[in-house]
Parts: structure tokens; sequence; C-alpha cells
């Protein structure tokens, strides 16, 4: 394995784009292949870890909807994650995300993570500098050991530029549908635009590892981002992995062949494959 190098956030082509006819088969195909990899997961008890970060208004709740659109809700789980209660205050920042980890067989999305305590934290000054700071290690331990646990772990940021993200504020504030998503805080955090760009790009430096890289995703272009993150996932959890369809046990084959009349030449062709 070579030398792994993170990404920073100029890195990012901006202006990659996708049309309509292109956007739509490929979300077919990574649908079909999310489907096939969650089939797998349950079958090999392999576990997967989705990390949504990004600019407010980048897409990652748009993405999210198009992944949940092709899993069984009842072993993909998303988690949308804000300003923690007064419980979690009083304990480590980790605890609340530890707790939310997927069970074997099972897939976790976390819209915003654990990585709020080096950027939102940082940036409004509400974890002391040292603590933050020695966060940059935590996670990495914290990821190594869910890693070595079994479970994969693939980290999208979405990137945006500010004239992109001003006019994605617009659309909202045109859209009836679509206001509920604005806050006061959203125009805030534009005044801090540079020095969030820096906590970003310390983040990467600091935390994009071999076993848990980052992936930031060029978002000016929502088709584009989508399917990009889409493969990022599927390539990283896919990876390894057989994820043809899985056999049915004999006894299960043996209790159809007595009931499916109609079916006996299915089951007693799977029953040689199982054999």
């Amino acid at each position: 394995m070579g030398k792994h190098y993170p990404p920073r956030l100029g890195d990012a082509d901006l202006t990659k784009r996708l049309s309509k006819k292109d956007y739509f088969e490929r979300l077919v195909e990574l649908q079909a292949q999310l489907a096939l990899i969650q089939q797998a997961y349950l079958f090999h008890g392999v576990k997967g870890v989705l990390v949504f970060e990004g600019w407010d208004a980048a897409g990652k709740g748009g993405t999210i909807r198009r992944i949940s659109q092709a899993l069984d809700p009842r072993s993909f789980k998303v988690w949308p994650i804000g300003a923690p209660r007064n419980y979690y205050l009083n304990r480590h920042y980790l605890l609340r995300f530890w707790e939310r980890l997927p069970p074997e067989g099972a897939i976790s999305a976390f819209d915003r993570s654990w990585y709020g305590r080096v950027l939102v934290e940082r940036l409004e000054n509400l974890t002391p500098e040292e603590r933050w700071r020695a966060a940059y290690r935590e996670i990495n331990d914290f990821e190594r050991m869910v890693v070595d646990d079994g479970t994969r772990i693939v980290k999208l940021f979405f990137h945006i530029s500010s004239e992109e993200q001003m006019a994605r504020f617009t659309e909202r504030l045109h859209n009836p549908l679509k206001r509920w998503k604005l806050t006061y805080e959203d125009f805030r955090n534009r005044e801090k635009w540079d020095e969030t760009e820096v906590a970003i790009d310390e983040m990467l430096a600091r935390t994009s590892t071999e076993i848990a890289p980052w992936h930031v995703i060029p978002a000016n272009n929502k088709k584009y981002a989508r399917i990009r993150a889409m493969e990022t996932i599927v390539d990283a959890f896919s990876q390894g992995l057989d994820l043809s369809p899985q056999h049915l046990d004999m006894r299960t084959l043996e209790a159809a062949r007595e009931v499916m009349t109609v079916d006996r030449d299915l089951i007693d062709s799977l029953r040689a494959r199982t054999e």
C-alpha cells in the first residue's frame, strides 16, 4: 500500500457536472449495487459506517435520501447529529457516537458526526483549544478501534463554493417546501468562511488515514456530487466482499419442497447448489 496523501479543499474541481441522463442511469445502477451490498453485509456480519460532513446546503441530505431509497430500513439507520443534550455534555463527546455504531450486518449513516469537535466546537469556542486539538488523536484512535472491530468507514466531505451556497440559500428562501432548512446560523456561519476553510483543511490533514481516509466530494453540481459519493461508498463497501446472492440453507429448502409443488424444479436446483 502506497503512502496516503490527505485531500485538500483546494484540490476539488468544483466545475464537475453530470447530465440528467447520465445521472439517472448511474443512480439506478448504484442503488442496485447498494442493495446487494446490504444483503452481503447481513449474510457475512460486516458493519458499515458512513460519515457525512460538508458546508451548509452542500447536498448531504439529498445524497442520504438517494441511498436510503435503495436500502432496507431494518438494517440501515440515519443519525442526524445536532448539539448534544445535557446528558452528553457531562460525558466524553464520543459516547453518543459509540452508542449509535451499527450492530453486525447493519449500516449507519451519520449526518454530521464526531468531527463537530474539531469544526463547530473549535470555531464557536465551545471547547478549550487543548481539548479540540487532542480530538485529532482521539478520533483517529476511535476510528481504528471501530475498523479493527470489523466496521468499514467511508468519510465524505461535500465541498461547494461560497457563491453556490448563497444561490442555494436563495432558492430555499423562495421555495416554501425548503424554507424550513434555513436558519439564522446558516447566514452567521458565512461570516467565518475563511476560518472554517482552515479548520476543514486541518481536519482533513490530521484525520485522513489509510484505514479511514477522507473523500472530498465536489458538490457545486448536485447530480455529480450524489453519484460521486455513492460510487465512493460502493467501492469501499464492496471491496473484497462476495456480493453474489446467498443460498438458502438445506433445512429451509427441504421445508419449501414439502409445500411448494409448483416450484419443485427450482427448489431441487437450489438444493443441488447447496449440497
